[in-house]
C-alpha cells in the first residue's frame, strides 16, 4: 500500500481495505456517477434501456438524472447508482518506476560528480503520431507547470526530433550522436497503434545491436511502467510526470549500469 496514508482508516471504523467501495456520502455507500451514449432515439424506452444497462454494470438503484438527444438516433445519459462490487485494496500491487526524487540542481551535480560528462538524450514522437505536448513538456527548455525541461539542464545534451519521426530515422540519430537515453512519446492509441510503433522500435534497436547500450523510455497518457517493461523498455511514464522524474531515472539507471 505504498503511498497510502493509513490514518485514513480512522475516518470510519467500518472501512475495510479488503472490501472497499466507491464513496459518496458515507463509507461503503457505493455511490457512483456514470455517463454514456446509446445509439437509440430519445424516448422513455431509451431511459429504461439506460437503467437496465446500469444494473448490468453492477449498479443498484439506477437513476437517470439527465438525458438528451445528441443527434438523431443517439441519446446521452448521466446516471447515479450504488456499486455492488468491492475491491481488495491490500492485494493490489502496481509495478512502478523506482527512482529517487531529485531536483534539477541535484541531477546536474550528480552527473558532474559521478559521470563527469554530459548525458545525451534523443527524444521523438515516432510513427504516425503527431502529438508533441508530452514530449515537449519533458524536453523543451520551458518545460511544463513550472518544471523546466531537460534542455535547461546543464548536464544533458538533448536532441528533440519532434513528431511523426520514422523509426529508422530515430535509430539513425541515436547511433549518430551516441545516445545514452532514448525518450519516446506516444499519444495516439487507436487500434493499439502505439504498441506496433513501440515494438518496432525495440526490434530495430536489437537488429542494430544497440538496445543494451541505451536507456529506453516511453511516455504517454496511456503508458504504464508494466506495459513498458512488457514491450522491452526500461521505464514507462504516464500522466503527472515531469522532467525531473525522467532525468533522475536516466542518471540513476546509468550509474547502476556503470556500477555493473
Amino acid at each position: 500500500m505504498s503511498g497510502y496514508n493509513l490514518e485514513k482508516k480512522n475516518i470510519d471504523k467500518t472501512l475495510n481495505l479488503k472490501a472497499i467501495k466507491p464513496y459518496g456520502d458515507t463509507i461503503n455507500d457505493g455511490k457512483v456517477q456514470v455517463s454514456f451514449t446509446l445509439p437509440v432515439p430519445y424516448c422513455d424506452e431509451a431511459i429504461e434501456a439506460a437503467k437496465i444497462l446500469m444494473k448490468k454494470m453492477g449498479l443498484d438503484n439506477p437513476h437517470i438524472v439527465f438525458s438528451k438527444e445528441l443527434t438523431k438516433g443517439f441519446t446521452f445519459f448521466i446516471g447515479y447508482g450504488d456499486c455492488i462490487h468491492t475491491v481488495n485494496f491490500e492485494n493490489i500491487h502496481v509495478p512502478k518506476v523506482h527512482v529517487e526524487k531529485m531536483t534539477m540542481e541535484e541531477i546536474d551535480s550528480l552527473i558532474k560528480e559521478k559521470i563527469g560528462r554530459k548525458i545525451t538524450i534523443v527524444g521523438a514522437t515516432i510513427g504516425t503520431d503527431a502529438h508533441t505536448v508530452g514530449l515537449d513538456a519533458i524536453l523543451n527548455m520551458k518545460g511544463f507547470a513550472g518544471h523546466y525541461g531537460l534542455e535547461r539542464y546543464e548536464m544533458f545534451e538533448v536532441y528533440n526530433m519532434g513528431s511523426q519521426v520514422p523509426i529508422e530515422d530515430f535509430v539513425k540519430k541515436a547511433i549518430e550522436v551516441n545516445a545514452d537515453a532514448l525518450l519516446v512519446s506516444q499519444t495516439v492509441t487507436q487500434k493499439n497503434i502505439h504498441i506496433k510503433h513501440l515494438t518496432e522500435l525495440v526490434e530495430l534497436l536489437e537488429a542494430e545491436g544497440i538496445r543494451e547500450n541505451v536507456i529506453l523510455i516511453v511516455g504517454g497518457p496511456r503508458i504504464t511502467h508494466e506495459l513498458a517493461k512488457e514491450l522491452g523498455y526500461d521505464a514507462g511514464f504516464g500522466p503527472n510526470t515531469f522532467a525531473e522524474d525522467v532525468g533522475a531515472f536516466i542518471v540513476q539507471e546509468l550509474l547502476r549500469r556503470n556500477s555493473r
